[in-house]
């Protein structure tokens, strides 16, 4: 069974979603591909995930990096999850290109991988700001797209970049 909670953010509604032990799901409500990891069947329900989960995000919220990770699980395919590990390496207030992220992949794997399928994995996330996306630019530095919407990039980018300065 999958469970789902609810959080509010200063940029909108946030949809976390759980195995019950680990958070599997975390999208802006409305976000391109939100749910898209998430079972059929799942229902409302507090767990310790979540309370956790929303420490992250209030601290995140308030200009702080957080510090910790909640346990994840992340769902996806290999290359998926490679992409995924990449973009828990980036820290605060910093961004990547899709390039350098497919350059780090090919150097740890020995194969090939293009800017763009990095782009795509990077664009089917399932946990939106705890895995942060949004640090991942185009190679000229441009807000390429986000699932959750560029305006909120933008956002999430200046906040970052505001607060990682103090």
């Amino acid at each position: 069974m999958e469970y789902v909670n609810h959080s509010i953010s200063p940029l909108g509604e946030i949809i976390l979603a759980s195995d019950g032990e680990a958070l599997t799901g975390l999208w802006f409500a409305g976000q391109k591909y939100e749910g898209s990891t998430l079972a059929a069947e799942h229902r409302e329900k507090d767990l310790p995930v979540f309370d956790e989960t929303r420490r992250w995000l209030d601290d995140y919220f308030t200009g702080k990096d957080p510090g910790f990770t909640p346990p994840l699980k992340l769902k996806g395919t290999d290359f998926r999850k490679t992409v995924w590990e990449v973009l828990l390496t980036i820290p605060y207030g910093k961004t990547v290109t899709y390039g350098e992220i497919a350059a780090q992949i090919a150097q740890k794997t020995g194969r090939s991988v293009s800017a763009r399928a990095v782009g795509g994995a990077v664009g089917h996330n399932p946990v939106s700001l705890i895995v942060p996306c949004h640090r991942v630019v185009g190679a000229d530095g441009s807000l390429t797209g986000y699932a959750g919407g560029v305006e909120r990039k933008e956002k999430l980018l200046e906040m970052e970049r505001s607060t990682s300065k103090s």
